[in-house]
């Protein structure tokens, strides 16, 4: 009897041992396979603004880097919304219905992120907003609604900075007229747009906080592009031949169309010019001194962080222990100040 009880528990060790080691070989067999891809559907809300293009450019190239740092293949798949939320409003409906993993909206109106942020907590996809901020309160309805973008007062008060500066340095180079005061234009982004309402106003209210007098002889609002920019000021340089000493545009791009009129122009002075984005262009304008300066939107680092928190929040990791600047369901990218001085500093080192 004792007999039989030894050769039942000798099968029964035996049987266990081989399910065992054919459950262990089964998990390496399954780590050795290719990961399944991260499905990240971006949909821009125009693909012809410079800075999202940039934006866009980007997220293809740092989707490779990211996915060897992660040692998880990332798929992008990238659409244009035309600036129509309705366009947009169905690109979504796609990503949802085709089951992405993380869906990243750079919104045409932001007013209807809420509707958005619905159908992504609908579907349990986590929703990454970028450089276009929804209202606050929209993004608190959900955890895993997320915004990565720069603060527009902090981009409006170093253009003021730049401006200050320069008028602190050579105080005619900017004050032509030398009465004391700065006349300036103003080229705004959007008409409803936070981040150009912002840096309008804080723009301004930095130059003036340092003891300088302003005087705005006109303001147009170019919606971000180039064209009506040149338009603009073709206008208002007919209008002021000798009086515009600053032109102050929310964008790089609306920046090279106000150059472009006043080289046009021909004009015995050339009134300053400040920018915000730092695109290729942009930079090269402020190198060769066409433009006084302007301000960097690190467009590597939006690609960077957005790719970062898609994979993080896909994984259900701790977001701060990836994204040190992440708190509370943002994350911010910090400007930066370009001179010509910089460039020839960095060219030295």
């Amino acid at each position: 009897m004792k007999n039989w009880k030894i050769i039942l528990s000798l099968l029964f060790l035996g049987t266990a041992s081989v399910l065992f080691l054919n459950g262990k070989e089964k998990s390496i067999a399954q780590e050795r396979l290719p990961k399944q891809s991260l499905k990240i559907g971006v949909s821009l809300y125009r693909a012809d603004d410079e800075f999202i293009s940039a934006v866009s450019h980007s997220l293809e190239e740092e989707s490779v880097k990211q996915a060897d740092r992660f040692s998880q293949k990332m798929q992008l798949k990238i659409v244009d919304a035309k600036n129509s939320q309705t366009i947009q409003n169905t690109q979504i409906d796609e990503f949802i219905r085709q089951s992405y993993d993380v869906i990243a909206v750079n919104i045409v109106d932001r007013t209807v992120a809420s509707s958005l942020i619905d159908k992504a907590k609908q579907a349990d996809i986590p929703i990454i907003f970028f450089n276009r901020e929804p209202i606050p309160t929209d993004l608190k309805q959900w955890r895993k609604a997320y915004y990565i973008g720069s603060k527009a007062q902090e981009a409006g008060e170093m253009q003021g900075q730049i401006v200050w500066q320069s008028f602190q340095a050579q105080p005619a180079t900017i004050d032509h007229n030398q009465d004391g005061k700065i006349q300036y234009v103003m080229l705004e982004g959007e008409e409803v747009h936070q981040d150009s309402l912002i840096r309008t106003e804080s723009s301004i209210q930095a130059i003036v906080d340092e003891g300088i007098e302003v005087e705005r002889l006109a303001r147009g609002v170019g919606n971000w592009m180039r064209q009506p920019a040149k338009e603009f000021l073709r206008e208002w340089l007919g209008k002021y031949p000798q009086q515009i000493e600053l032109v102050i545009s929310n964008n790089d791009e609306m920046a090279l169309g106000a150059l472009e009129a006043i080289r046009d122009a021909k004009l015995a002075y050339e009134p300053k010019v400040v920018g915000i984005d730092g695109t290729k262009e942009g930079l090269e304008a402020v190198n060769d001194g066409r433009m006084l300066g302007t301000i960097i939107n690190d467009y590597q680092t939006y690609a960077q962080d957005l790719l970062t928190l898609a994979y993080v929040t896909s994984q259900g990791h701790r977001i701060e222990a990836y994204l040190p600047d992440y708190t509370n369901q943002y994350v911010w990218v910090s400007h930066q100040i370009y001179l010509r001085e910089t460039n020839e500093r960095d060219t030295k080192e």
